[in-house]
């Protein structure tokens, strides 16, 4: 089975992140999968953004939480990348299933619950996949065991994924105990040795943030599940070239 690649953020080295000109570049690309994040605004619309707070990446000031999605949509999300992404907005969830409904594209949907455990993210996120009939090709993921356990809770056939940026000595153990199907790691902790014993218990491993062609080809050649890529054509660049040195 081929590594799986998403598209970090969509295609985010060449459009602002989490917008849709990042996703439909990730698309365009020819990437298996996008990979984005939900935080929650005041009026409880699940928004596609990856800092709590809006100054990083708008024009603006303050915390998702507190602002509506009607505020927030005032905001540029773009022009901080580059002029030529002057006015680009920052995308709802349903608004991104929506666009994504007619495309065959995997979803890795990370719920920000680490920092602010939003009420009721869960539920509302699991919803909108129910609504838009998406539920069989999305992973959601999360660094908050509390989130996964209440997925897991609501749809045990949902595939849910524990990410960490740490190796915990039983790794494999604690996520199984979260009914997670899936350890997204940080590259530099991912090796064959995880992933062997983790196929041996029926979960994957997949690995981020992975841009450079000589980490992107020891990813493929360990096997791993999934690659996340701020640069999917070079990922898929490189995995077509590991694929043509296998049959030669």
């Amino acid at each position: 089975m081929k590594t799986i690649i998403y598209a970090h953020r969509g295609a985010s080295k060449q459009a602002p992140e989490n917008t849709l000109p990042a996703f439909e570049l990730a698309y365009e690309s020819g990437a298996d999968g996008i990979e984005t994040d939900i935080q929650l605004t005041k009026d409880g619309i699940p928004v596609l953004f990856h800092d709590e707070n809006v100054r990083r990446t708008t024009n603006g000031t303050g915390f998702i939480q507190d602002y509506t999605f009607k505020e927030l949509q005032r905001l540029d999300a773009g022009a901080w990348f580059s002029n030529n992404y002057i006015n680009t907005s920052i995308l709802s969830l349903e608004q991104f299933l929506s666009w994504i409904s007619n495309k065959n594209l995997l979803l890795n949907l990370e719920l920000k619950t680490n920092v602010i455990p939003y009420k009721h993210i869960e539920q509302i996120v699991y919803e909108l996949l129910v609504k838009y009939d998406k539920l069989r090709h999305t992973v959601i993921s999360s660094f908050n065991p509390n989130s996964l356990l209440k997925m897991h809770r609501m749809d045990p056939t949902l595939t849910t994924a524990f990410l960490t940026s740490n190796k915990k000595v039983d790794l494999i153990n604690y996520t199984k105990q979260l009914g997670a199907k899936g350890i997204h790691i940080k590259n530099r902790l991912v090796n064959e040795s995880l992933i062997n014993k983790a196929k041996q218990e029926n979960i994957y491993v997949a690995t981020y943030t992975v841009n450079r062609p000589s980490q992107l080809m020891r990813c493929y050649k360990i096997r791993c599940h999934a690659i996340f890529t701020d640069l999917p054509y070079v990922a898929i660049e490189t995995r077509e070239l590991f694929e043509q040195n296998i049959i030669q």
